[in-house]
C-alpha cells in the first residue's frame, strides 16, 4: 500500500484568495476616503454665481404655477 500524498493546493488557494480580498478592502476603503475628502472641500459661491442664483429665483417667483385644476377634486 503507498503512502498518501498530502496536498497543500487547498490551503495555498486559501491563501490568494484571501490576499486578495484584503487587497480589494484596502483598495475600497483608500477610495471611500477619497471621496469623503472631496466632500469636505465644497466649491466657494463667486458673484457671477450668486447673480445666476438670484435671476433664477425671481424667475421661479414670477412664473405663474396656476393650472385652474384643484387636486384635491381630482380623487
Amino acid at each position: 500500500m503507498e503512502p498518501e500524498k498530502k496536498s497543500n493546493g487547498a490551503f495555498v488557494g486559501l491563501g490568494i484568495i484571501v490576499i486578495i480580498l484584503i487587497i480589494g478592502g484596502i483598495y475600497m476603503w483608500k477610495v471611500n476616503q477619497k471621496a469623503v475628502e472631496q466632500k469636505d472641500q465644497l466649491p466657494a459661491i463667486t458673484d457671477q454665481d450668486s447673480t445666476e442664483l438670484d435671476a433664477l429665483e425671481l424667475d421661479a417667483s414670477s412664473t405663474d404655477a396656476m393650472t385652474g385644476v384643484d387636486a384635491d377634486a381630482i380623487n
